[in-house]
């Protein structure tokens, strides 16, 4: 059986899916239905990013509010903003 295929809602392409949803409820079926994994790498860079410069704890009810919101943005809504004062590492 090949690759689950979908339209990435954030990249625009037809591409290999996610084999099940990442999170539990609506947001995370939303995201299996709708994200390629090649956007969800994404997602994982940008959510380091995330969980360091506002220094959440994954653990909390408070940090997972956040990353749902900032989830939400980076996969369906306009493009995310980066946090206030973020500056992006050199290479």
């Amino acid at each position: 059986m090949g690759e689950r295929m979908v339209k990435c809602a954030k990249l625009g392409e037809t591409l290999p899916g996610l084999e099940e949803p990442p999170y539990t409820g609506e947001l995370g079926q939303r995201i299996y239905e709708n994200v390629s994994k090649k956007a969800w790498d994404m997602w994982k860079e940008h959510l380091k990013m995330i969980l360091n410069e506002y220094q959440l704890n994954p653990a909390t009810l408070e940090a997972w509010e956040i990353i749902s919101k900032e989830a939400e943005k980076f996969f369906f809504g306009a493009e995310a903003k980066l946090p206030p004062g973020y500056v992006p590492p050199k290479h």
